[in-house]
């Protein structure tokens, strides 16, 4: 098994931004994809981002051009960048991660956008 800690959500004003952070108990170089989803209240879970072990990566569309993921190796972190954000971007934010047959979720964090 694999344990994922987030962190790094809060509460910021629209137009600002936050980096969150998700810590993993191995390597993520062990794994096969890191990803970050959300949900907002009263709303399904749904995708964001993923970074792969070969370094490629997948954001939706909707926030590709304000969100960015990332990672640190060394750290065996994986970051979640949040530029520009929207009150629609109010979310619990999930990070996962995937090996062959199964995945696993971290608590997630939660990030507010309001002024």
């Amino acid at each position: 098994q694999v344990q994922l800690v987030e962190s790094g959500g809060g509460l910021v004003q629209p137009g600002g931004s936050l980096r969150l952070s998700c810590v993993a108990s191995t390597s993520i170089l062990s794994i096969y994809s890191m990803g970050w989803y959300r949900q907002a209240p009263g709303k399904q879970r749904e995708f964001v981002a993923r970074i792969f072990r070969d370094s490629r990566t997948n954001i939706e569309d909707s926030v590709k051009d304000r969100f960015t993921i990332s990672r640190d190796n060394a750290k065996n972190t994986v970051y979640l960048q949040l530029n520009s954000l929207k009150p629609e971007d109010t979310a619990v934010y999930y990070c996962k991660a995937l090996f062959v047959g199964v995945g696993y979720w971290g608590q997630g964090t939660r990030v507010t956008v309001s002024s």
